[in-house]
């Protein structure tokens, strides 16, 4: 760590560090942004106890919570991303062919993802327009609806210029900071409710240090499973062992390919009846959720875990697939010992890819029940089990951006030194 921010305070990476405190930037920006309150007269107080909308809050910032003209933030995004990467998956022709054109296709696909969070963020937005505001009339809950909409819409745009000129995914980053914003809060109130409020005071002090502790295993489970690799050993039929310094090749294969992203997607697909309920504006339907599609209530669990599992499937092999890793293989004269080029290959590298993944995703959703376990526990608020999973997320996020930061500094080295000779 120490290194690399040596490394980035060198004079030759001035351009580095300009794409940095853009990203710092746009990310105050978000944050400023999650404070602004959508600019109406009147709104229902519902922002004292957002139960099962708490989720959705915690990624935006607090924005929900606020009211603000970015409530939604990018998770109409990522609705419309699980959506497109379901329709992928041979249920529509048009969008499995634009998976397989390489940059031209995946541009369209984002181009498309676009589009339909933007028409998710509208429907949301009169959702919650409904549901905050009570009885206004149409033009108000279209007035709100529009300007909730173009706050994803900046939010999209924002994330785009952090990726183009700065560092990281910038929606990641957006998640990540909105996430942070709000953990203070959530270490406050763990206090107060685990502390102070117990009747007795050493069990509280226990329960409260109990729960920081759970929070630094997650911080360490998530770098493990990140950084733990299976390495299927290669040889190239053009090259010699000899000739390359007696070092052997390997195709890595993550734990974990598919890092955070499934938790993400869980929680962004649990929130969705959440919006149909706040919405819908009916006692019961609202209680049915909270009990039933609620992560931190028995049955919402179950759902939640069975959605980690799947999304951490489905989304490895959409990122790796064994087919692809086998022509490139073939192509560059390469195979694995004992394994017959072409199709045997490809059958071998998805039985790893298999196994791997599932052990993966399955240490994955341990991470992920941790807080909720934690909660019941300790008779934490939902809150506790929300910072718990906000954590995941952040950690997960902050890793691959030091990665892309990693290999952006070893890049610059490699081309110094090869224009030194």
């Amino acid at each position: 760590m120490f290194a690399l921010l040596k490394q980035i305070k060198a004079p030759t990476n001035k351009d580095l560090r300009k794409r940095i405190y853009f990203t710092l930037g746009a990310l105050l920006i978000f944050i400023v942004g999650t404070n602004i309150r959508v600019p109406v007269s009147q709104t229902k107080n519902l922002t004292d106890n957002l139960g099962f909308l708490e989720l959705l809050n915690a990624m935006g910032g607090g924005a929900l919570k606020n009211f603000s003209i970015l409530a939604l933030g990018v998770s109409p995004y990522i609705t419309a991303s699980i959506v497109i990467q379901l329709l992928q998956m041979d249920i529509i022709p048009y969008f499995t062919e634009l998976s397989k054109e390489g940059p031209v296709g995946r541009r369209k696909l984002n181009q498309i993802t676009r589009y339909i969070g933007i028409a998710f963020a509208f429907l949301q937005g009169y959702a919650f327009s409904y549901a905050f505001m009570g009885n206004a009339s149409s033009l108000d809950y279209l007035y709100v609806a529009v300007v909730l909409t173009a706050g994803t819409a900046f939010s999209l745009w924002l994330g785009d210029q952090i990726t183009q000129k700065g560092v990281g995914n910038g929606i990641s980053l957006m998640i990540m900071a909105g996430i942070i914003a709000t953990l203070p809060n959530t270490f406050i109130t763990a206090f107060n409710e685990l502390v102070l409020n117990s009747s007795v005071l050493y069990l509280g002090i226990l329960k409260f240090v109990g729960f920081v502790l759970a929070y630094f295993l997650i911080i360490i489970g998530v770098i493990y499973v990140s950084e733990a690799e299976r390495r299927i050993p290669l040889q190239y039929a053009n090259r010699t062992t000899g000739s390359y310094g007696s070092e052997q090749s390997f195709l890595p294969i993550k734990l974990n390919t598919a890092s955070v992203m499934p938790v993400i997607f869980a929680s962004s697909l649990l929130a969705i009846p959440s919006t149909i309920a706040a919405f819908v504006n009916n006692q019961g339907f609202k209680n049915f959720v909270e009990n039933y599609l609620s992560y931190t209530k028995p049955v919402g669990l179950v759902i939640y875990i069975i959605l980690i599992f799947l999304f951490g499937y489905f989304y490895t092999f959409l990122q790796l697939k064994p087919s692809d890793v086998a022509d490139n293989l073939k192509k560059n004269g390469g195979y694995i010992p004992g394994v017959r080029p072409g199709d045997e290959t490809a059958k071998h590298v998805k039985f790893v890819l298999s196994r791997i993944t599932v052990t993966g995703t399955i240490l994955l959703i341990i991470l992920a029940i941790i807080p909720i376990i934690v909660q019941n526990l300790t008779g934490l608020s939902s809150a506790g089990a929300i910072g718990g999973t906000g954590i995941l997320i952040v950690v997960g996020v902050a890793l691959e951006t030091y990665k892309q930061l990693e290999g952006s500094l070893a890049t610059r080295t490699y081309k110094k030194t090869r224009g030194r000779r």
